[in-house]
């Protein structure tokens, strides 16, 4: 019995990493590649001059598929996640990650149907494959910001020098959108493409917050709207912002270094159960497989589960420092 259950478990192990692999596989494509990004835009660019009649109305689809479409857009939660699909710059929609998560969830759904009788151990993995794709976007996205967070001061400091040169604050855009890497370039180009196609800086700006989960952008963006208004040395506002922007992220990293004992202390408090288990399980299977084959184990077994879980969330809670 022991033995059916850690090849089970082991097997729906290796699905999910194949699982999770497979993704990587399929969507991480083009990361940070300029060049590509570059050779698309002049293609873009090209196609657009020679168009007779262009629409410039964006035409935004969560699916391809009719009804998800209609299904998702109706959705307050799918707005939500399009909204992180967009920041993390994933080129598939989202009507296609859902798909995924359900054609993942409803397989490991028939596959414990077999594996186990638990019923409160069934839905399990169907959860962690159903949720799988949108924990990658959530990384995808994190990963993104971090990198784009560390690139602002620099980009920051580029618009400054522009300012005291006495060029204009749209040319210091285009600076940084010509000179600076992936994500931040990309991104101050689609603000710049906003302000030559009529858009209002202030809405061109705004959008530029919305596209971008980056506190220190909206000091940024702050600042250039009340300088517009107010008037008042923008270089050197700019040059200001990018000086705090770089010690928040200084601190920031002090930070997360002084936390890492903490981190660490709380992966191997969550990850002790199961290594005690696994070695006794060695050393005495049958005094393990009480926890498996008896009615009072598996309450026991469960019950120790959704604790953990609850233990889990809580210290993620502890270890997590918001500066």
């Amino acid at each position: 019995m022991e033995s059916t259950v850690i090849i089970s478990g082991i097997a729906i192990l290796g699905i999910f990493v194949l699982y999770i692999g497979m993704m990587n596989l399929v969507f991480a494509r083009k990361r940070s590649q300029k060049e590509q990004v570059r050779r698309r835009m002049d293609r873009l660019r090209a196609a657009m001059e020679k168009a007779d009649d262009i629409s410039i109305e964006r035409h935004h689809s969560m699916s391809s598929v009719p009804w998800l479409h209609r299904f998702l857009s109706a959705q307050e939660w799918s707005r939500r996640w399009d909204s992180v699909r967009e920041q993390a710059q994933v080129d598939v929609n989202l009507g296609t990650l859902v798909l995924i998560g359900g054609v993942g969830a409803v397989a490991m759904w028939f596959i414990m149907q077999l594996v186990t009788d638990q019923a409160l151990l069934k839905p399990i993995p169907s959860l962690l494959f159903a949720y799988a794709p949108f924990g990658w976007l959530q990384r995808r996205k994190a990963k993104r910001m971090a990198q784009f967070h560390r690139q602002l001061s620099d980009a920051l400091d580029l618009i400054a020098r522009a300012l005291k040169a006495g060029h204009a604050f749209t040319q210091g855009l285009r600076m940084v959108a010509e000179e600076m890497p992936d994500p931040i370039g990309p991104e101050f180009s689609k603000t710049l493409d906003e302000v030559n196609f009529g858009i209002s800086m202030d809405v061109a700006l705004a959008n530029l917050i919305n596209r971008v989960d980056c506190p220190d952008l909206k000091f940024f963006v702050v600042s250039v709207n009340i300088q517009r208004e107010t008037g008042g040395n923008l270089s050197e506002i700019v040059g200001n912002i990018a000086r705090l922007v770089r010690e928040r992220f200084k601190f920031n990293g002090r930070v997360r270094t002084l936390a890492a004992e903490g981190k660490l202390t709380a992966y191997v408090l969550f990850a002790l159960p199961f290594a005690v288990g696994i070695v006794i399980n060695f050393i005495n299977s049958d005094y393990m497989s009480l926890l498996y084959t008896t009615p009072e184990g598996k309450f026991m077994l469960t019950n120790a589960l959704i604790q953990m879980g609850l233990g889990a969330v809580f210290l993620k809670k502890l270890i997590t420092i918001k500066v």
